[in-house]
């Protein structure tokens, strides 16, 4: 059974749960796939066989070549694929970058699933010292859940600035789906974040400004709990300081910070990180971000005032506006 080797290393992937079956699906995966693929999820198509969870489980107990687990959380459309290809240079990292079964865990936080695929997702091979996981963003709201499971487990959450990140999301060709599809389950949160309901977003910009001010009261709220075991990182300033932003994560990720101003140096600012074989540089960026503002300067500003309005009503919201 293809189980039986599971515990051995990372060659089996668990890329999919199935909750209704209690199942796995397992693919084959080697190094070199694990850092080329930008997403672990329906993008990467792999071939492979569902096996029963009571059968991976069994085979779990007795795993070798297990490494400490670090996490990326963000908001989305902030960096973190970048940040984690970055880490990727340091060659001595396994990447999971946006998990399938993660999505499944945060519609439906169960504690002994979680720990099964903590311990799929902790394997590595012979020349890894860490596995570090890039989260999607809808995944975030669970982060405090997953490190509770994993008291040594550390955290890096990205986000930008309010008026960044609604100048980065008007600018995006792909980002509204994205906001469409998470803004009920962002609203809900903040609502319960501030004590009631709040009525949906009027306009794109409001929405934005929203997802922003829900995954920003998520974090806040996961680094009051956690501490130092959280890392906040605003991705534009990470990019004006990068080799020092990259040596403090990778200290905090208990990996080698002085390898930060090599790698700053090196190919990955020149690619864009989902797709690597379109080339993107932080000054592209800038000029699009430029231009994004040019072009949405009164939706910008009003969802600003949005924000304003908002926080004036809800103390609670202060400080993390």
């Amino acid at each position: 059974m293809l189980a039986d080797g599971i515990g051995r290393d990372a060659a089996l992937y668990p890329f999919a749960f199935h909750a209704g079956r209690d199942a796995v699906f397992v693919a084959p995966m080697d190094p070199a796939a694990y850092r080329a693929a930008s997403f672990l999820d329906e993008r990467l198509r792999p071939r492979g066989e569902w096996l029963p969870t009571a059968a991976l489980a069994q085979a779990m107990s007795g795993a070798r070549d297990v490494r400490p687990l670090h996490f990326i959380f963000h908001a989305g459309h902030v960096g973190s694929t970048l940040l984690s290809r970055l880490i990727d240079e340091t060659g001595r990292v396994l990447p999971l970058r946006e998990p399938l079964p993660l999505r499944t865990l945060a519609g439906d936080f169960a504690q002994a699933r979680a720990e099964l695929f903590l311990k799929l997702w902790e394997r590595g091979f012979a020349d890894i010292d860490a596995v570090v996981l890039k989260a999607t963003s809808s995944t975030q709201r669970i982060a405090p859940a997953l490190l509770a499971l994993r008291p040594q487990a550390k955290a890096v959450m990205l986000n930008l600035g309010a008026e960044s990140y609604l100048a980065t999301m008007l600018a995006g060709e792909n980002s509204t789906a994205d906001l469409n599809a998470q803004g009920p389950e962002r609203l809900h949160r903040l609502g319960a974040h501030i004590g009631h309901a709040l009525p949906p977003p009027k306009t794109l910009g409001e929405l934005i400004a929203m997802s922003w001010l829900a995954e920003r009261v998520t974090q806040s709220a996961a680094r009051r709990l956690l501490g130092a075991r959280i890392l906040e990182v605003d991705f534009d300033a990470m990019l004006a300081a990068l080799p020092q932003t990259l040596a403090r994560v990778l200290a905090h990720f208990g990996l080698a910070p002085d390898r930060a101003a090599q790698i700053a140096q090196g190919p990955a600012l020149t690619r864009y990180s989902k797709a690597p074989e379109h080339g993107y540089s932080p000054g592209l960026r800038a000029q699009l971000l430029a231009q994004a503002r040019r072009d949405f300067a009164p939706e910008i500003r009003e969802a600003l005032l949005w924000l304003d309005r908002l926080r004036a009503a809800h103390p609670a919201l202060v400080a993390v506006v």
